[in-house]
């Protein structure tokens, strides 16, 4: 009996894969450095461009900003309503704001900001780059009108969706926080504030910018660099779901979280 089927491929050798890979997110470090490169300068901003930018802009960020707020809104009801009941079933109710705004606002909201912006992604399409015929196509061989037309304006309402939703989101659950500890009612609202000011200082505020900013490159950067890399057979036979795009892009937000919540406890 033959050691190996006929039609059975002959596995890759674990040095050509370690390569390939390595190559893979070079790439992908290559696209994000000439896209930054051309989304700073000002000749990239010409009237076509600001077109092209708002159109998708509009797409990314204003008609998605409805559904994602009522989604944000019942999860962090569901949340919010959960965390404060936990905490004063263990005598903890004093505390219960303050861990309300860390765990959902600090942790929960720019990671689910990306998941959101990265979904919109998987189910349209029209958002990722064609891919060149032949794939594997090289950032540095991509021809500038293509950049300033096709590729910045995608990463420019990529991570702007990112960080709006995010800014929607953290506001809506702050709003949401208050009202169902204090209702409507104004006599709560200076010590709430001073709570949160408390929760919110330099650091902890640079460090959620930071990670927020981090996560809409990603989201920005990742499923765009992949695309280019595909062949536009394989786009065809298979969802955005299972190709190397979307499980690069949730390797790098776990790794970012995984970071941020180590760095936040050591």
């Amino acid at each position: 009996m033959p050691a190996s089927l006929p039609f059975s491929p002959a596995p890759m050798p674990s040095g050509g894969r370690v390569r390939r890979l390595l190559a893979q997110w070079w790439a992908v470090l290559l696209f994000g450095a000439v896209a930054a490169v051309y989304a700073l300068s000002p000749s990239s901003h010409d009237a076509r461009s600001r077109d092209a930018t708002a159109r998708l802009l509009h797409a990314t960020t204003w008609l998605a900003l409805p559904w994602f707020a009522l989604l944000s809104a019942l999860i962090s009801l569901a949340l919010i309503r959960t965390l404060v009941v936990t905490a004063q079933s263990y005598g903890l109710s004093q505390f219960a704001l303050e861990m309300v705004v860390r765990v959902l606002v600090l942790e929960f909201v720019p990671l689910g900001a990306a998941l959101f912006v990265l979904l919109r992604v998987a189910l349209a399409g029209d958002l990722l780059p064609a891919p060149d015929a032949a794939g594997g196509l090289a950032p540095q061989s991509i021809a500038a009108p293509r950049w300033r037309l096709e590729l910045v304006p995608r990463v420019l309402a990529l991570g702007f969706a990112v960080l709006a939703l995010a800014i929607a989101s953290g506001v809506l659950a702050l709003v949401l926080a208050y009202t169902v500890v204090y209702g409507i009612s104004p006599w709560g609202f200076e010590a709430y504030t001073r709570m949160v000011g408390r929760v919110f200082d330099p650091a902890v505020g640079l460090a959620l910018g930071l990670k927020t900013a981090l996560f809409a490159l990603t989201v920005a950067v990742v499923p765009l660099a992949s695309a280019l890399q595909e062949l536009p057979a394989e786009r065809r036979a298979g969802g955005f779901a299972v190709r190397s795009g979307t499980r690069r892009v949730l390797a790098v937000l776990v790794l970012l979280q995984a970071a941020s919540l180590a760095l936040k406890f050591l």
